[in-house]
């Protein structure tokens, strides 16, 4: 209910953002576009009148040169009549010609002077012009180009506001139903459905055998040969090299030690499998809890028998189809179906067999479980190879506690798949006989009995370096830890080949497990 409520949240965003978009945004860019355009073309004009202007005062002052000029070149001309008026010496002819020229000057210059005159005045008005009515135009219509932005800015401003708006009724009723089904959540409810889904189906370990260690050394040296002539099962010496050693082991301690790393690793792995549904399980899923596994082959074999029905339905379509092409060969021909009723029908024998095999895994899967349960209420737990040395203190309780129950558990799974987690400690000994022997020389009626050995350290393990989050994890099972995205931690444990990385907050000093795929070490250098 509350993801329905989130994804109708997240719909209404997405109407909000399409709504922005196609009446704001684009909107805007449009009129961003059209402002730039009418104010580059008003620019331009602007510019295009300022160079007219300029060219005509070039004009002006090109006529007041001519005018210059020609007024000069009059009165020398004037200037040069009167002296050879003057001079008796020269002919009436050289005097003519003078007259001559200082006429033609006098009409240049007057030419000139007009000239001069008419630019003076063609540029007087078109100055006039300009500064008075086409510049002052210009600069209005900029002004008006500018206010229009701006009121429609203001209008898009007061349109986005209001397509926020519209979508807060609805908003607000998805966050009333993120609340109501948030008031819903009944944890009791949902912790049984996690235990429902996950339990494994092993049964307990049984109670402990009290041993007598108050008999006579006979009754002893015989306890001695007769624990040496038993027979040793896999599972008790494993126990022994998960209990005994001859120093402090400082390795991965579960859940109150019942739990290794390996143990650890495997049961995140298998959650995380079971959640994704993609895990790389075995065929007949042997490397599951019993619960878990009766489960998946329960699903397995349900998903067969609805192909076999889909299939079984498809060759009847088929079987009809070729009676009626028999019945009326034009339709068509009936051989033409019969290569297609042979694959048919290989198929339906495929997974006829294949659901066969699944009822056997499923079988099997029942009868071992039954025979452990018998096994389990009928067999007493042996004790003669056990944990000694652990006399007093909360801890040796708990140590012989989790080597029984390794014990029990062993004992309970022995038919199950090798890929089975079981639990077990870490193992200092390199052989089973080392583990042995430390069992049979830390007997209490052994004359050169060794100190009592070391047991696990709980101390806070030095960092062997620094990892960075790649990835937000969130813890989905006992063990591991929750990290964030670029969140920085303490490596403790290496990835020992399970795919997990011990690692510690430097904030609380909280410990766990990581997904050694979600994280970037850098290690000390050793």
């Amino acid at each position: 209910m509350s993801m329905t409520e989130i994804n109708d949240m997240a719909g209404q965003h997405e109407l909000i953002a399409e709504n922005l978009q196609s009446d704001v945004i684009r909107e805007v860019n449009i009129l961003i576009k059209d402002f730039k355009d009418e104010r580059k073309k008003l620019l331009a004009e602007g510019a295009r009148m300022m160079t007219q202007l300029t060219n005509q005062m070039v004009c002006l002052e090109r006529a007041k040169k001519n005018y210059e000029k020609a007024f000069k070149e009059s009165e020398r001309a004037v200037d040069n009549y009167q002296r050879a008026d003057a001079d008796l010496n020269l002919s009436r002819a050289e005097v003519e010609k003078q007259r001559t020229n200082m006429t033609i000057k006098l009409q240049q210059s007057e030419d000139a002077k007009n000239e001069y005159a008419n630019q003076l005045q063609r540029t007087n008005e078109q100055q006039r012009q300009h500064y008075q009515h086409l510049m002052p135009e210009i600069f209005r219509q900029l002004q008006e180009l500018d206010e229009k932005r701006i009121r429609n800015l203001r209008n898009f401003m007061i349109h986005s506001v209001q397509v926020e708006r519209n979508v807060f009724p609805i908003i607000n009723q998805c966050l009333d139903g993120i609340v109501n089904a948030a008031n819903q959540i009944n944890e009791k409810e949902d912790t049984q459905l996690v235990i429902d889904r996950y339990k494994s189906g092993f049964e307990p370990p049984g109670d402990v055998v009290f041993e007598d260690l108050s008999r006579t050394d006979s009754s002893h040296q015989h306890h001695h040969s007769s624990s040496a002539t038993l027979p040793v099962r896999p599972d008790t010496v494993m126990t022994v090299k998960g209990t005994m050693s001859a120093g402090k082991l400082k390795k991965r301690v579960g859940i109150f030690g019942i739990f290794s790393s390996n143990k650890l690793s495997d049961m995140c792995h298998s959650i995380k499998n079971n959640l994704s549904g993609n895990g790389d399980n075995k065929e007949d899923y042997s490397d599951l809890p019993p619960n878990q596994r009766k489960k998946k082959l329960q699903m397995k074999i349900e998903d067969i028998q609805a192909k076999i029905h889909q299939e079984t339905a498809a060759r009847d379509g088929l079987m009809k189809m070729k009676g009626v092409y028999e019945q009326n060969p034009n339709l068509g021909d009936p051989m033409s179906i019969e290569g297609q009723l042979n694959e048919s029908g290989h198929r339906l024998d495929k997974l006829r067999q294949e659901l066969h095999k699944y009822q056997s895994y499923l079988e099997d899967n029942n009868t071992i479980h039954q025979i452990q349960h018998q096994h389990h209420n009928n067999t007493p737990v042996h004790n003669n190879i056990k944990n000694s040395g652990c006399s007093g203190g909360d801890e040796d309780s708990l140590s012989r506690s989790a080597s029984d129950s390794s014990v029990s558990a062993n004992q309970n799974h022995k038919h199950s798949a090798p890929g089975t987690p079981l639990p077990s400690h870490g193992c200092s000994s390199d052989s089973p006989e080392s583990g042995l022997g430390a069992s049979h020389s830390s007997l209490p009626d052994s004359d050169d009995a060794p100190p009592p050995p070391h047991y696990y350290d709980t101390e806070l393990l030095p960092p062997l370096g620094t990892c960075r989050a790649l990835y937000p994890f969130e813890a989905t099972s006992e063990g591991s830890m929750p990290m964030s995205d670029g969140e920085e931690l303490l490596v403790i444990e290496v990835d020992q080949g399970d795919g997990w990385t011990r690692v510690r907050r430097p904030a609380d000093s909280m410990e766990g497990f990581v997904p050694t795929s979600y994280i970037l070490c850098s290690l000390n250098d050793c």
